[in-house]
């Protein structure tokens, strides 16, 4: 064998081991790697430019952040949903570990009170139920929000009923101390099961805390009672997503329960907290305070036994005499009866501070009025038995007649007294019982007092007595009132001789000046002397009053002489009518110097800068769009601007509509008209569609433009193009919305939880029944197999219905054919409005208030049951987010080709558009000056370039287009330049191009925030042309624009046939 002489490489890529004779091969692969390095570089730097220039052409503008879903159900993976969706979760993750703490600091106060033990193992297996919810909780938001939240380590699920021997053979701490720990093979499915037994829990915690009758919060009581209602409502409605707890719609919906359940649960926290401050105390204090009389009743009871006893020793050798035996008898009686009062006491003070006691719904009757009753029964019977025996004993020793006749009487009165006392007590607890504490005794007492003078003869009786003893009082009050008017004459007669020796002072007993302040304050302390006199001694000078510019002076007599001077006696009278017009005076004085200023008015600063709920809210970081096709569609949406106005009705726009060949827009009101107007430029009124009663809530198109349906209260009519009822077709059940069949033959009529399909003759085709369910919109697929809506439940599968949360929403998706539900998804936000895209792949959702739209995607999949079948299934593609929160006004709408945008108007004025794939918000006007408050919102599906149309509150429709010719100002008189828009009758158009109206309007954009408000005065001040805010400072038109009204035409208005 030749021997090899080159070793072989110890490692693979160890260059410095390979044989020469192949380093050229190896220095050529080395050159052909970086060549393909370079190229990948190259190719890789080309990449980032042209996404730069695609940034660039996206624009800086576009701060709503891009999401990244792709075709899959992926969970919410926009980085501004994951930010809210786990700060929503920490937030209720907070709660329960306050929670957890309060229930921590309740045990160890709890351990102090007497029968403890009940409370302390229900505050336990409440700590031990929220470990399990919250970790249901957290693996749920850990599948939504994966980059935020994490799941819970895999430490945590171990129970304790799985540990070792060795380690439980240890001393266990207490219930209330030992960490609750999560149940192994804890599973998302079991959500319904763990909700159920957290309301279990939570009455369990409320019954044991009711057990102590020393103190009760209502509060407590309140907020734990609306917990275990609405509880038991979501564990009954979510038994309907069995096997449905790892589809990101119910996940979502579970997450939306978190802000729900949390306000209770800090609910809750809040009341323990107090309770733990205030209750506990006043408990502790009762049971002592209660203690202390067992041990009061103890001491009385042992201290009368003895004494019992003592006596027994004078009587107990007397014996063959009944009377004597009778003594011995009550005395021995007695005394048992002392005896057994002592130990009761004792038994029940042991009882009451016992902390592994029974609770008093689960201790018998008879055990409970024996410990609690029997040792101030014992002792009342036991003094009585002593009593009696005593009595006796006075006369079987034969004591003197008077010892024994006091011994009785005042052994009568006393046990009289004793009995009484008692059977009050008894009585008022028997009266507490039966009126269940809303009547006192002394109620019920006047009550029977009431019912026994009913009877004639008493009530004679009580009448007699009645005037008797009124007769009596009269000649007292007589007798009284002659006494006092002698005793006043004799004092005149002696004090009369005095009289000429009395100067009079005009300066100090006038009354005080109406003038001066220091009037009012002046006090005149009057006294009676010795001898009858009135000495009356000023406090501070008085002056004489003024009244109406006039001047009175009241002058009283005074003595002269050393001291204090004093006042000449005058008659009670007289006395009484000087200090009645002192007081007059004194409260005129008052009045008169109290003036009235008026309520200055305080300016105060625009809120602009705060969202509506009261919270400053940051700025989202402007992300640029990545897509160059959303990119194209930029400029056409920054060239969007309000061209027309329309004055088209006199009260709220309720729905506008265009046809489905843009020809015609349709418009329905509260002022009981629709109109149709013809789309061109300008518009130009077509037909008016007048309606005898009832507001015209909806208009709706029929697949061809051919027809158009109102929707009424109750009924629903059909109309031509040309504006002529063929047909008024009555529903005896309040109609919710309208919607065509694909086909256009028939339609569909949403009456509660029924829809109803009609022919336009108005005959019954079907009707679709759903149970528990108020439907509020529904939308037909293409294909005409399935029907989507969109209502709220009405009530839970076990029939419950919610306490304190808001009831649950739900989308269906409806086969038409097998007449049953393919898939439902809840939701928690008020549900308003369904639209299908054209595609029949997409559905947009709208809700009420604040809640964005959302973007929802018909899937065909497998049936579960059925494998056969294809069934619908929905699932949530995007959540279309606006830059600061908005009131939402009318449904949402697709527009532009194939639905690729989604258009939703704000009740201020804002106008937001959304790309639909990526969800990105590519335009957003801001509230305008001129149209008032928006209410609804459709888009123009054949239009070309771009065209939407809006109402407002005050009747006038808005056209909005891509083009906006410059229009200059002309010169108009100062008296037509106004702040407003002014509507011309209804019905008029008001084209922006041109101006051949009368008069025209100077109307000057204002804006609603101080900041931009100030830029436009500075704008103003400086020279520098103004821009409106619709057209994001790109050069759109001048803020200062004419609106030109032309007069009014008298337009033919067709009526119903």
């Amino acid at each position: 064998m030749p021997q090899v002489t080159a070793a072989s490489p110890s490692y693979p890529n160890d260059l410095t081991a390979i044989d020469p004779a192949i380093a050229p091969r190896v220095d050529n692969q080395t050159a052909t790697g970086n060549a393909r390095r370079r190229q990948t570089l190259m190719t890789l730097l080309n990449a980032l430019s042209e996404l730069s220039r695609d940034e660039e052409l996206g624009g800086p503008d576009i701060s709503q952040q891009p999401s990244f879903e792709d075709d899959r159900d992926v969970p919410s993976v926009d980085e501004h949903l994951q930010k809210v969706g786990a700060e929503t979760f920490h937030r209720f993750q907070r709660r329960i570990n306050n929670l957890d703490k309060e229930l921590r600091n309740f045990s160890n106060a709890a351990r102090q009170l007497g029968s403890s033990v009940g409370i302390l193992s229900s505050a336990f297996h409440l700590r031990e139920r929220l470990t399990q919810i919250a970790y249901l909780f957290r693996e749920n938001a850990a599948d939504l929000f994966p980059r935020k939240v994490s799941h819970q380590p895999k430490e945590s699920l171990v129970s304790p009923n799985v540990l070792p021997r060795r380690r439980r053979a240890k001393s266990k701490a207490p219930p209330h101390v030992r960490r609750p720990l999560v149940f192994d093979g804890l599973d998302p499915e079991d959500f319904p099961v763990q909700l159920g037994l957290f309301a279990r829990d939570v009455v369990t915690f409320l019954h044991c805390l009711n057990e102590f009758p020393e103190f009760t919060d209502e509060a407590v009581n309140a907020s734990i009672v609306a917990f275990e209602g609405d509880l038991k409502y979501w564990a009954s409605c979510l038994k309907a997503y069995e096997g449905q707890f790892k589809y990101p719609a119910v996940q979502r919906y579970l997450h939306d329960l978190v802000s729900e359940m949390g306000e209770h649960i800090e609910s809750i926290s809040t009341s323990l907290s107090m309770f733990i401050e205030i209750g506990v105390p006043t408990i502790r204090f009762a049971q002592k305070h209660g203690a202390t009389n067992l041990l009061n009743l103890s001491t009385v009871a042992t201290f009368f036994s003895a004494v019992t006893a003592t006596t027994l020793q004078y009587s107990f050798d007397m014996t063959g005499n009944p009377l004597a035996d009778a003594v011995n008898a009550f005395w021995f009686t007695s005394m048992v009866f002392s005896i057994a009062a002592a130990v009761n006491s004792l038994l029940g003070l042991t009882w009451k501070q016992a902390m592994y006691r029974s609770p008093g719904h689960r201790v018998p009757w008879w055990v409970l009025i024996w410990i609690k009753r029997s040792p101030l029964v014992f002792l009342v019977l036991s003094v009585a038995c002593f009593s009696v025996g005593l009595v006796l004993f006075a006369y079987s020793s034969k004591q003197s007649a008077v010892v024994s006749t006091i011994t009785t009487v005042f052994t009568a009165f006393s046990n009289f007294g004793l009995a009484a006392v008692s059977a009050w007590f008894a009585s008022e607890r028997w009266v507490f019982s039966r009126h269940k504490g809303k009547k006192w005794l002394q109620d019920s007492l006047d009550d029977a007092w009431d019912a026994v003078t009913s009877i004639t003869l008493v009530h004679f009786l009580v009448e007699l007595v009645r005037s008797t003893v009124i007769s009596f009082r009269v000649a007292s009050k007589r007798t009284r009132e002659a006494a006092i008017q002698a005793s006043s004459t004799l004092t005149n007669l002696f004090s009369r001789h005095s009289s000429d020796n009395i100067g009079a002072s005009s300066s100090e007993n006038s009354l005080p000046s109406a003038a001066s302040p220091e009037g009012v304050l002046t006090s005149l302390r009057t006294r009676r002397g010795s001898d009858g006199t009135f000495a009356t001694s000023p406090v501070s000078e008085p002056k004489s009053p003024t009244i109406g510019g006039s001047t009175v002076d009241f002058h009283m007599s005074e003595k002269t002489g050393s001291g204090s001077p004093t006042v000449s006696p005058v008659s009670p009278s007289r006395l009484r009518f000087t200090n009645a017009v002192r007081s007059v005076m004194m409260m005129q004085q008052a009045s008169g110097m109290s003036g009235f200023t008026s309520p200055s008015r305080s300016r105060t600063l625009s809120a602009s800068l705060v969202s509506p709920d009261g919270v400053r809210r940051k700025e989202a970081v402007p992300v640029p769009l990545r897509t160059s096709r959303a990119a194209g569609l930029m400029p056409k949406l920054k060239g969007l601007v309000a061209t027309q106005d329309l004055a088209a009705h006199s009260a709220l726009v309720r729905h506008l509509q265009f046809s489905p060949d843009g020809k015609f827009l349709a418009t329905s009101s509260w002022d009981r008209m629709s109109i149709i107007f013809h789309v061109g430029d300008p518009f130009t009124h077509h037909r008016t569609l007048a309606h005898l009663s009832g507001f015209v809530s909806q208009v709706a198109w029929s697949p061809s433009g051919g027809k158009l349906l109102t929707k009424l209260t109750r009924a629903v009519k059909v109309w031509t193009e040309a504006g002529v009822c063929t047909k008024t077709i009555d529903r005896h059940r309040s109609v919710q919305s309208i919607c065509w069949l694909p086909g256009g033959e028939a339609f569909m009529s949403v009456e509660g939880g029924d829809v109803t399909k009609l022919d336009l003759t108005g005959k019954v085709l079907d009707t679709y029944h759903f149970d528990r369910l108020m439907i509020h919109d529904v939308s037909v697929t293409p294909d005409g197999q399935r029907l989507l809506g969109v209502g709220t439940l009405l009530a839970s599968g076990d029939g419950l219905q919610p306490s304190k949360c808001r009831a649950e929403k739900q989308i269906i998706a409806y086969n038409l054919e097998r007449k049953e539900i393919e898939n439902q998804v809840p939701v928690l936000h008020d549900i308003r409005d369904i639209t299908l895209a054209r595609s029949g792949q997409f559905a947009l959702v709208s809700y009420e208030f604040k809640a964005p739209p959302q973007l929802w995607k018909l899937e065909m999949v497998k049936d579960r049951l059925r494998h056969d079948t294809t069934t619908t299934r929905l699932s949530l593609r995007h959540t279309y987010m606006p830059k600061f929160p908005v009131d939402f006004a009318g449904p949402s709408y697709f527009g532009g080709k194939d639905d690729q945008l989604v258009l939703c108007a704000g009740k201020a004025g804002d106008i937001h558009i959304w790309d639909r794939e990526s969800g990105s918000l590519l335009h957003h006007v801001r509230a305008q000056a001129l149209g008032g408050d928006l209410t609804c919102i459709a888009w123009n599906p054949a239009a070309d370039p771009f065209m939407f149309a809006t109402g407002s509150h005050d009747g006038a429709v808005r056209i909005w287009t891509s083009t906006a010719p410059t229009i200059p100002t002309p010169e108009v008189p100062p008296a037509f330049v106004l702040g407003r828009s002014m509507r011309g009758t209804p019905g008029t158009v008001t084209p922006h191009t041109e101006t051949s109206s009368a008069f025209q309007l100077d109307v000057e954009y204002r804006s609603e925030s101080p900041t931009t408000q100030q830029d436009f005065e500075r704008a103003e001040r400086d020279g520098t042309p103004r821009h409106s805010e619709s057209t994001d400072d790109h050069g759109g038109p001048s803020s200062r624009r004419t609106i030109a009204f032309t007069p009014p035409q008298p337009f033919g208005s067709m009526y119903e046939s």
